[in-house]
């Protein structure tokens, strides 16, 4: 690649940027939570980190303290020359949209939203398949009868988790109650693991015995919380049973990491393509988590069920009804 915008004197501060971006400099602009959240964000470092260790490629990351935070990193990172940018969460979608457009030689992917510009990578999970797989886990490991759901943002995303986790609730047992609580309404809700704890509490003291987050931060305090009770919580996004040893069911898995890797491997080798990518459990984007700290809670009976079930979705034989096609649930 020839040097040539380096060289000259007096060139003008956009042409330098421009050739800039098409330097491999990757980057990460977090999600409200932070990356040590042990959940969401922190798949997403997880797959960073893999990716540093296995070339030798260091990144630049930023944690975003409040909302208007999100669009300044990202046009900081992309006037840096840092290409490809890895933007976490669906709040980012309007300063992305911003943002690729005043950079438009820059390569940017985003976590759980579709942004339709042609240097953006969109990366969509269908959460609602491994929320099923978990809520049929969770009623076959009851002994109630009812199970719990704590959702973090009250926003359509979350509500997807929702309304799969009771519908693999209900396929397991169809007179399973479901109690269901949202953390609150603003980003805010990702990270208050004391107001989570008090809202599984509040599940278990009506019977449920298993309770299942999508809190972000917030879910720390939720499986503290269950574990306290002496009943059984349910990690999400990242394998986060370990939290808990022996006191997590499951944790509904989904691969974070493994886009964040893919996104910087793809710049990398010049096989970056924008469009949307959607990954279920056929593309391995979703499951539950099975190792050491849970094996001893699932029975061969509960497994084999979320075999099959896990089967009968990706054969199509089983269609779990995604809530954000009409912001609705065909049961609750």
């Amino acid at each position: 690649m020839k040097k040539l915008g380096f060289a000259l004197a007096g060139v003008a501060f956009s042409a330098t940027a421009a050739f800039a971006q098409e330097v491999f400099k990757p980057a990460v602009v977090y999600d409200l939570g932070g990356k040590f959240d042990k959940s969401f964000n922190e798949g997403v470092q997880t797959g960073a980190e893999k990716y540093k260790k296995d070339t030798g490629t260091d990144y630049r990351d930023f944690e975003p303290q409040n909302d208007a935070q999100r669009e300044q990193a990202l046009r900081r990172f992309a006037r840096d020359g840092f290409s490809p940018i890895v933007a976490v969460g669906f709040s980012q979608e309007t300063a992305l949209k911003k943002v690729a457009d005043e950079f438009p030689k820059t390569k940017f992917a985003i976590i759980d939203a579709v942004v339709e510009k042609p240097n953006v990578q969109s990366i969509v999970f269908k959460e609602h398949e491994g929320s099923f797989l978990v809520g049929l886990l969770a009623v076959q490991a009851s002994k109630s009868g009812k199970v719990g759901f704590v959702g973090g943002m009250d926003i359509p995303l979350i509500r997807k988790f929702a309304c799969g986790y009771v519908q693999g609730a209900k396929y397991a047992k169809a007179n399973a109650e479901v109690f269901q609580n949202m953390t609150g309404t603003t980003g805010a809700a990702w990270n208050d693991p004391v107001k989570g704890g008090e809202l599984a509490k509040s599940q278990i003291d009506r019977g449920a015995d298993v309770v299942y987050h999508a809190a972000g931060g917030t879910g720390v305090g939720v499986l503290g919380a269950a574990a306290k009770a002496g009943k059984l919580g349910i990690g999400v996004d990242s394998n986060q049973n370990a939290l808990q040893p022996g006191k997590i069911l499951t944790s509904m898995v989904k691969r974070v990491d493994i886009a964040t890797y893919n996104a910087f491997d793809q710049a990398k080798k010049g096989t970056f393509k924008p469009g949307v990518s959607v990954l279920g459990l056929k593309e391995e984007g979703v499951a539950w988590a099975l190792d050491d700290n849970n094996k001893a809670l699932i029975t061969p009976e509960m497994k084999a069920a979320v075999d099959k079930a896990s089967a009968d979705i990706k054969s199509g034989a089983i269609k779990v009804h995604d809530y954000m096609s009409d912001s609705k649930c065909p049961v609750q």
